[in-house]
Formats: structure tokens, sequence, C-alpha cells
């Protein structure tokens, strides 16, 4: 991840979970991160459920970007198991989702 660190996606994964009462905050925190950051997040979700493989990292942003046609919060907020996926991609990205969100926590 070049744009987007472990401690946000940790952080939107946290959110997602309590997405009924976090809402607002989920979707300003979505809505502050550069175009960059949103595309990686996107990503990262989808590495995390299948259909892209963590060596496919390079190819599922460019996809992002090319196919992003609805505002990315309310893209992930439809997105079901997302909290799950996102640690699920971070986990096969290398980085532990755990401990990122434990720092947050």
């Amino acid at each position: 991840m070049q744009e987007l660190s472990a401690r946000k996606v940790a952080e939107i994964a946290i959110l997602a979970r309590e997405i009924e009462r976090a809402e607002p905050e989920f979707r300003g925190l979505v809505e502050a991160m550069t175009e960059d950051e949103q595309a990686e997040l996107v990503a990262v979700m989808w590495i995390g459920r299948g259909a892209f493989e963590a060596e496919e990292y390079a190819d599922a942003v460019a996809t992002a970007r090319a196919e992003a046609t609805t505002p990315t919060a309310d893209y992930l907020i439809g997105t079901p198991h997302l909290a799950d996926n996102l640690e699920a991609g971070l986990e096969a990205l290398g980085i532990s989702a755990t401990g990122e969100e434990d720092e947050l926590l």
C-alpha cells in the first residue's frame, strides 16, 4: 500500500462493524481520503474477499480506479462482510489487522 496506511484500514474496519451507529464517522473518514487511498482501500477489500490475490494488488488498485462509478463510501457500505474482508485483505498483504485494531481500541 503506497498511499493508504494499515491504521486507516483498521479504523475503517472498526467503524464498519458499528455502521448503524458510526455511519457519519465512516463516511467522513472515507470521503476525506484521496482518490488513491480510496482505490487502495477497495483493492484491500477485494483481496480480502478473494476477487484478487495479494500478488495482484497493483491490478486491483487499477481496477478500482477504472471502475469507480459511485462514491466509495456508498460502495463500501453496501458491501457484505466489509470489516471481515478488509481484515482478510490486510492479512493477505502481510499486515496484522488485529495488531492495528488493538492499537486503536
